[in-house]
């Protein structure tokens, strides 16, 4: 879908190469590089299904396609597609389950867009998309099962919640707006236009608390990778400070329009890539 970046699945950026999920992911040991790999490549296919400008019936379609190959892969035929996937499925017990929550957060955006959800709808849709990745991601690093599933629950929302902030006029220029519909309310904004919401004064009063709750969910993370072996939360520690770093960027931006485009810089992400790969 080489259309303006959106509020896709935290951390599968545009492209691998050069994004804080490649830095994350090439510091990890040959087995768990692949398996991380071919998690991205699938967010990555059924999020181009989901955000292409394709007629939704067929995007509907391919996507219940990947819900069938998926099934067929723990079936054990798997088809050309997910073959090489047998192999990180046994090896680090990948579930099913998480892989078909992954697109169902995808197709949430395609029988129509979203617009204004209400925060029970949000955060299902972070669940969907993000924090489901993270289950998928934990198995790989090692990660014993509850603190996995605890740290993929926070930090998968949080890279969300950050995403949804920076990519505010992105979404709003495909017609989707993912900012709660009770916060908009509370700041006595009452369209769900995406354009209209971006250009409200009011504005500031939605994100503000948004950012909070994803300053929130990365505490929480924290805390979960703080008790942890060092070796096995190299990967997601580095991932959470890229993000960390790209939030507190937004709020010392601002969110009052006009915005310019929020990113961390290269010296910035080589100081955070050598303190929590290296040192």
């Amino acid at each position: 879908m080489n259309q303006p970046m959106t509020s896709q699945p935290a951390a599968f950026e545009r492209s691998a190469s050069g994004s804080s999920f490649y830095a994350a992911m090439r510091i990890l040991p040959h087995a768990q590089r692949d398996a991380m790999f071919q998690i991205y490549s699938f967010c990555r296919q059924v999020d181009d299904i989901a955000d292409s400008d394709g007629p939704r019936p067929e995007r509907l379609a391919a996507l219940q396609q990947w819900r069938d190959d998926i099934g067929a892969l723990y079936q054990g035929h798997p088809p050309a597609r997910l073959r090489d996937y047998a192999a990180s499925v046994q090896k680090f017990g990948l579930q099913r389950e998480d892989f078909l929550a992954i697109v169902d957060g995808m197709e949430m955006d395609v029988p129509a867009d979203i617009r204004a959800p209400d925060f029970a709808t949000l955060d299902l849709y972070c669940d969907r998309v993000a924090s489901a990745v993270g289950r998928l991601s934990v198995r790989v690093f090692g990660l014993a099962q509850d603190d996995g599933i605890l740290l993929a629950h926070h930090l998968g929302r949080a890279l969300q919640l950050t995403n949804i902030l920076r990519d505010l006029d992105e979404d709003a220029g495909i017609g989707r707006l993912y900012l709660p519909r009770e916060g908009l309310l509370h700041a006595g904004i009452t369209s769900c236009d995406p354009q209209k919401v971006i250009a409200n004064p009011a504005l500031p009063k939605v994100c503000l608390p948004l950012a909070a709750r994803a300053r929130a969910h990365f505490v929480k993370a924290d805390e979960v990778m703080d008790r942890n072996a060092r070796r096995v939360v190299r990967a997601p520690r580095i991932m959470s400070k890229y993000y960390q770093a790209i939030l507190e960027l937004l709020v010392d931006r601002g969110f009052s329009p006009p915005r310019e485009p929020v990113r961390l810089n290269r010296a910035a992400r080589i100081v955070i890539l050598l303190r929590y790969a290296f040192i």
